[in-house]
């Protein structure tokens, strides 16, 4: 005796892919009329902006990430993705930021050559030991040696070395010539490189001429 068969089985149904995540540039595009498009470019790019900031301000780098995030949207509907990715333009906000606080930069630098030269202190504060990494990772004479460049020639080599920027991209950010950049940081190498008395393995100019 045989069985009836049963109704068809249904075929798997096909799981919806999920649409793919819109880029940086078609965020700063939507959020010119929908401003909350805006937000998913912080997630992406505060630890990167942060980390920059940072290395060159340290503290002060809370509020001057608020500020560049600020600037930057204030400015989204001027932003131009054929000129620059949105990473680099926002490391290029911040830069210009930076230039508010020249000072405070130059005496951190200054803080940390010191720092690195003094014998380890017990009971010492969380922010002090992380001021002492910062010291050990700049080695005290390159934090000395980048206090003592030109603002212009210190942009140029941190956006390298520290942004992770290329040449062409430091050019769109700084609004220059490439041939400037390439002059302002081997001038900025040389300096660096004479106040260190040579090529140290933990020298960030030592990338610039690649």
């Amino acid at each position: 005796m045989h069985r009836a068969a049963g109704p068809p089985a249904e075929p798997p149904r096909l799981r919806a892919l999920p649409d793919a995540l819109p880029s940086d540039a078609e965020l700063i595009a939507r959020s010119v009329d929908d401003p909350a498009e805006f937000a998913p470019l912080f997630d992406r790019h505060a630890t990167t902006v942060h980390r920059y900031l940072g290395r060159r301000v340290g503290e002060l780098a809370d509020d001057l990430l608020s500020e560049t995030f600020l600037i930057a949207f204030r400015r989204r509907a001027a932003y131009r993705p054929e000129h620059v990715q949105v990473r680099p333009w926002l490391l290029g906000i911040a830069t210009n930021v930076v230039h508010g606080h020249v000072r405070t930069e130059q005496r951190r630098y200054q803080a940390l050559a010191r720092a690195a030269a003094e014998p380890e202190r017990h009971g010492a504060d969380p922010g002090d030991s992380a001021d002492r990494l910062d010291a050990q990772a700049l080695r005290g004479p390159l934090a000395a040696a980048l206090a003592g460049l030109k603002p212009r020639d210190r942009d140029a080599l941190l956006l390298l070395a520290w942004g992770q920027l290329g040449y062409e991209e430091i050019a769109a950010v700084l609004d220059v010539p490439v041939g400037t950049v390439r002059s302002r940081l081997h001038r900025a190498r040389r300096q660096t490189r004479a106040a260190l008395g040579g090529i140290s393995p933990d020298d960030p100019t030592s990338e610039v001429d690649r």
